[in-house]
């Protein structure tokens, strides 16, 4: 597992929450909640690409780094084996038992 951990925005704008995993997607919703599924659902998609198609899945004009690559590919790897990938994005839950 890598040891690269985007660093996660929460913004409010016109009433609305922005979550944004630094350099690799952002998401909106009503409510954090809503921006965090919104926003695992956006990685989970380029994660799934990435792994399906590689680099070519993202073009020319929006090459990520290697660490988000390297993230991107790992969280493909979690989802595919069933995997929870939240823990992975944004840290393990203080509310886990």
């Amino acid at each position: 597992m890598s040891e690269f951990a985007p660093t996660v925005w929460v913004d409010e704008i016109a009433g609305r929450v922005r979550l944004t995993l630094d350099g690799v997607a952002s998401a909106e919703g009503a409510t954090l909640q809503e921006a965090a599924d919104e926003l695992v659902w956006k990685i989970l998609v380029a994660a799934m690409a990435l792994r399906d198609d590689g680099i070519t899945a993202f073009g020319t004009a929006c090459r990520p780094s290697q660490d988000v690559l390297d993230l991107l590919w790992e969280v493909g790897g979690l989802a595919a084996v069933g995997g929870d990938i939240r823990d992975r994005l944004f840290g393990p839950s203080s509310l886990a038992a």
